[in-house]
């Protein structure tokens, strides 16, 4: 029987994390399905979808916590994804966002986001350098879900507002992902 683990993994960064992680992944016959991983601050930092053998899963959580200098924790998922999010019915949306960096985007938009039940697939954020002056500009890009009975125009309607009040600029699409 197969069993499904979402580990999070975080150390100084350093060439061969990846290849430790792997390494103890395959030798305990585990299949690494997904992953996302950045350097962040001088820390490696990410989060690994693995299915193995239920024989073999607590092997493999003995090994990774013993992995020198990488932080793992292990939880067990209830299947793949594709199993969970297989609904055809299912909406599925991008927000892209770029302002002036200032405390609390975030928070603003994952709030509204919430309010319409939505849900945050992947989020991916940095920051860099306004062209001809020296402001800091944040960016975000994040992937969503929603259900079909989504007001749509509700939704873009509270974004626009707060993308007053956080003065950014917010854009909302629906996708078509397979």
């Amino acid at each position: 029987m197969t069993q499904y683990l979402v580990l999070t993994v975080i150390g100084d960064d350093r060439p061969g994390l990846v290849g430790e992680l792997s390494s103890a992944i395959s030798s305990h016959q585990g299949s690494w399905l997904e992953s996302s991983m950045a350097q962040l601050a001088g820390k490696f930092a990410g989060i690994v979808e693995v299915a193995v053998d239920a024989a073999n899963a607590a092997a493999l959580s003995d090994a990774l916590g013993k992995l020198k200098g990488l932080k793992v924790s292990i939880e067990a998922a209830a299947g793949a994804k594709s199993a969970q999010t297989g609904a055809a019915n299912t909406r599925r949306l991008k927000l892209a966002l770029v302002g002036h960096d200032r405390i609390g985007i975030v928070r603003e938009v994952s709030l509204v986001l919430a309010n319409h039940a939505v849900n945050v697939e992947s989020l991916e954020t940095h920051t860099s350098s306004a062209p001809m002056s020296a402001a800091v500009l944040f960016h975000a890009v994040a992937e969503l879900t929603a259900a079909p009975g989504l007001d749509a125009g509700a939704l873009t309607q509270e974004l626009e507002r707060i993308s007053n009040d956080l003065m950014v600029d917010i854009t909302l699409d629906e996708t078509i992902r397979s």
